[in-house]
């Protein structure tokens, strides 16, 4: 196939946008009944934004279902517990985020045990077979572990902050293969995931450079005391007293979901839009004219 005929796939990481535009949109956005829309008002326009952008016709958006059901708290219980649950306020601007991607016609995700990056995950490994690019759109450093090929990219497109494998390893020390298990050795407070005590950033870097892989570091932790890193000997000891840590760690931070969980990943990644369930929806949320106009013109199949 030619470039033409594989475009990229951008796979859009729903929350952090969502997250985004419900903490710095104004509060007093809100439909008829008085409910609030900010966080949808402000994800319709990072849509528009995106869209308008870079005018792609395969796209696809993933939301997360619950931030309590995962199989990640089957493994451990803790995980993600330090955060509070969403506002009831909040939870149903989520569902009409859903409803307006879909009247966009881009497809929409969602799974009950599989968070957003999962689907994600499977959505990248299935088109990158096919011969597409992919761009992950999100600002969550997780998802720069899904990078595989050589036109993949990370990309926070409201923040103007894009990343190929080498820009991730750039920011971070690690390749994006190594990303999750640089995490399992830091830890993620975002997500209560622990990790090592005393093992940072820059030392789980400089243990990932030498070893490759959390494997190839607990089968050879002898060599760690000939490294040039600040108290080797000692680390040595903690890091094999934190194994079960680590490898506990590692299940919550890798992104391995089968591909045969989403029954319809073999849809074009973008359909039509449909025009009139779109103004049904935002008569229903009270916008406006200036954004229901721009979303009525944004480019479509």
């Amino acid at each position: 196939m030619t470039p033409e005929q594989t475009p990229p796939v951008h796979l859009i990481d729903a929350s952090i946008y969502i997250f985004r535009a419900w903490y710095s949109m104004p509060e007093d956005f809100a439909d008829p009944h008085g409910r609030p829309t900010n966080a949808v008002y402000g994800f319709a326009r990072f849509l528009c934004e995106f869209l308008e952008h870079t005018g792609t016709r395969h796209a696809a958006v993933a939301f997360d279902e619950s931030l309590a059901t995962s199989f990640r708290n089957e493994i451990f219980p803790e995980y993600k517990a330090n955060r509070e649950p969403a506002p009831a306020d909040l939870e149903r601007q989520f569902k009409w985020c859903k409803d307006l991607a879909g009247c966009l016609g881009l497809p929409v995700y969602f799974h009950p045990r599989f968070e957003a990056d999962d689907l994600i995950a499977a959505l990248s490994r299935y088109w990158r077979r096919r011969g597409h690019a992919v761009a992950v759109v999100t600002g969550d450093k997780d998802l720069a572990q899904l990078l595989g090929g050589p036109d993949d990219c990370w990309w926070d497109f409201a923040r103007r902050n894009r990343l190929d494998a080498a820009g991730v390893e750039n920011k971070f020390g690690v390749r994006p293969d190594q990303i999750a298990d640089f995490l399992a050795l830091t830890g993620d407070p975002i997500d209560n995931i622990p990790g090592v005590p005393g093992v940072g950033p820059k030392t789980a870097a400089a243990l990932l450079s030498h070893f490759g892989s959390v494997d190839a570091l607990f089968e050879r932790l002898d060599e760690l005391v000939f490294l040039k890193i600040r108290g080797a000997k000692a680390m040595g000891a903690r890091l094999r007293q934190h194994e079960p840590t680590v490898r506990l760690s590692r299940q919550l931070t890798g992104l391995e979901m089968p591909i045969t969980e989403i029954e319809d990943a073999r849809h074009d990644p973008r359909g039509p839009a449909n025009p009139d369930a779109l103004d049904v929806l935002l008569d229903a949320l009270g916008f406006g004219r200036t954004l229901r106009e721009r979303l009525h013109r944004l480019p479509t199949n």
